[in-house]
């Protein structure tokens, strides 16, 4: 079977090896084998096959695992139809305070302001 790549060098998974206790669940649960086992411990094997399931962090039992499922490559794809650098993220412009006019509107029509 030909191994996928979905988005080079965006994916939010991460591996505290300090908390890894080296049950193995992680790798019994990983879709893609993103994962590997050396010397009792997890390692990221291959970052780039993680498709941000989620899987792997919802079943490892010390929280060694963290990943924003789905985030990485939404956020790639949409930096990359912005013209932006891969490796950005989404960025989140807080909106101004509202002036008294906008304070009388209902919430919804106001704008928030995103890039």
């Amino acid at each position: 079977m030909r191994e996928f790549t979905y988005l080079k060098d965006v994916v939010t998974l991460r591996l505290d090896e300090g908390k890894c206790v080296g049950c193995g669940m992680c790798l019994m649960v990983c879709p893609h084998a993103v994962l590997g086992m050396d010397n009792g411990n997890a390692f990221i094997a291959d970052r780039d096959a993680c498709m941000e399931c989620g899987a792997c962090a919802r079943n490892c039992p010390t929280e060694a695992l963290t990943v924003q499922a789905g985030v990485g490559c939404a956020a790639a794809v949409i930096n990359s139809v912005l013209g932006r650098d891969g490796s950005s993220c989404c960025c989140v412009i807080e909106p101004a305070p509202p002036s008294k006019e906008e304070s009388d509107r209902p919430d919804h029509s106001r704008g928030t302001g995103c890039c």
